[in-house]
């Protein structure tokens, strides 16, 4: 039992493991969080994992139980959309890069329009 406040206190390296997992990128909805990367509650990476391996439904009962739920799937929407169509972890990692330089090259663009714009009205 732990909080993941708490994690730096846990002795995983007593742990034994067969196989680690981790989730791909993901946005948190929870009102602790919000808009931080990878930084989910337990019911969101529960969620997550129930999504990603076509459990659709199950995902949004248990986020139907948050009153913020409902966000992480509409954030998430086409991430998770994208890592439960891979056809293996291999893909969803692959997925999951190439979303990520999408995402930065478009930020970069904004940030070059916004820049020009600026100036075009100083």
């Amino acid at each position: 039992d732990c909080s993941w406040a708490r994690l730096a206190d846990i002795p995983f390296h007593q742990m034994r493991a067969g196989h680690h997992r981790l989730l791909p990128f993901l946005v948190a909805a929870n009102t602790v969080n919000y808009g931080k990367p990878s930084k989910l509650s337990c019911a969101e990476a529960a969620a997550a994992t129930l999504y990603i391996c076509g459990r659709v439904d199950g995902a949004k009962a248990l986020m139907s139980e948050f009153g913020w739920g409902m966000e992480f799937i509409k954030l998430n929407k086409e991430l998770l959309e994208l890592y439960r169509t891979a056809k293996d972890a291999d893909e969803v990692i692959e997925r999951q890069n190439r979303w990520l330089e999408n995402a930065e090259a478009n930020s970069k663009e904004v940030a070059i329009h916004k820049r020009r714009k600026a100036k075009y009205w100083e």
